[in-house]
């Protein structure tokens, strides 16, 4: 069996990527200086990300966010997209998700009414409804079409880091995968899986 490890020094030169480490601070800079569209587009079917083991093991004891106690869910990112969005920048989010879902989708699921309340447009396809799409194989967030933030996970769900790019080649990529699924996908208001 070959075994591939390519460095990014070896990659041609228009694909070479800025290693980059991923903070609040820095991508809350770059959603912010976005001026039509900030598109993020999830393949994963778990996430193993610090910030949500408190919530997730919460969820899994039966706790539910109530929609109408706010300020019980309202985080620093809805107040960062809802700044955005008030400037006319459309956030879109559109997950693939396989089917029967993962527990972690279902509670991603039964939280994403919040993204909504911030100003995010969100939809959901299911992974068998994208089987003939050409889809990259990690998330990605997509800036105005032009800036393209990849954020690599291990095999357990844990973010790694990230890699951005302005490669235009690859931004169209991009722009093409995200709206290729946005145009199957359900709006999440509308989408629901079996329990």
């Amino acid at each position: 069996m070959r075994r591939w490890s390519v460095s990014p020094a070896a990659w041609p030169r228009r694909s070479r990527r800025r290693w980059m480490s991923q903070s609040l601070s820095s991508f809350a800079d770059l959603l912010r200086s976005a001026r039509k569209s900030a598109v993020h587009l999830e393949l994963r079917d778990i996430y193993a990300v610090d910030n949500e083991d408190k919530g997730f093991r919460a969820w899994k004891a039966g706790h539910r966010l109530d929609p109408a106690d706010r300020a019980s869910w309202w985080r620093p990112w809805l107040d960062l997209v809802q700044e955005v969005t008030a400037s006319g920048v459309s956030v879109r989010r559109a997950r693939v998700i396989s089917e029967p879902v993962s527990e972690y989708i279902r509670y991603e699921h039964s939280f994403t009414f919040t993204n909504v309340a911030g100003g995010e447009e969100v939809r959901w396809l299911p992974r068998r409804a994208a089987s003939d799409l050409l889809l990259p194989v990690n998330d990605f967030w997509l800036f105005d079409g032009r800036v393209v933030q990849f954020n690599i996970f291990d095999g357990d769900g844990r973010w790694v880091h990230t890699d951005q790019s302005d490669d235009p080649a690859l931004a169209r990529s991009c722009v093409s995968a995200f709206d290729a699924v946005w145009e199957r996908a359900i709006p999440h208001e509308t989408f629901s899986f079996a329990e």
